[in-house]
């Protein structure tokens, strides 16, 4: 089974919960288990909120009031890019825990600990960055893999 989107959104809160519902839809109508499904839900969640609040920028070629997310169910993964306009951060945060008064701090550490595997960097040639992630994807019980 392989399944790909990509949304062009605008920089706002409300796009947030409209790419992961998209996201939550794909994975139900895959057959993907449930719990996956809202692990990597939150993961793009918190994703989408960094490019919300830090993607504008004035990345060449990019948009500043916008960003895009892609996400590509291939066999057994999922992979999920979130890429702004933003210029990204001068050297990789760092990822130990927020402290459990802070409000803010904790998107990437999220993505990290729901994540199989975390990337983040620049997008190539244009500037702005990019937070990729994947998970293996395991199945309902009910319902066989959907062939796409």
């Amino acid at each position: 089974m392989s399944i790909w989107w990509s949304l062009h959104l605008r920089r706002e809160a409300a796009s947030v919960p409209l790419a992961r519902r998209l996201l939550i839809g794909t994975m139900e109508t895959a057959g993907v288990d449930p719990e996956i499904s809202y692990d990597l839900s939150v993961a793009l969640s918190e994703a989408c909120a960094n490019a919300v609040e830090h993607g504008g920028g004035t990345a060449p070629g990019g948009d500043p009031e916008a960003y895009r997310v892609t996400a590509y169910l291939d066999g057994e993964k999922c992979r999920i890019e979130v890429a702004d306009s933003g210029p990204g951060p001068a050297r990789l945060p760092d990822l130990r825990p927020a402290r459990p008064d802070a409000e803010h701090g904790r998107g990437l550490c999220l993505i990290r600990e729901l994540a199989d595997h975390v990337h983040i960097g620049a997008k190539p040639g244009r500037g702005g960055t990019v937070v990729s992630f994947d998970k293996m994807l395991k199945w309902r019980g009910d319902v066989p893999p959907v062939a796409v």
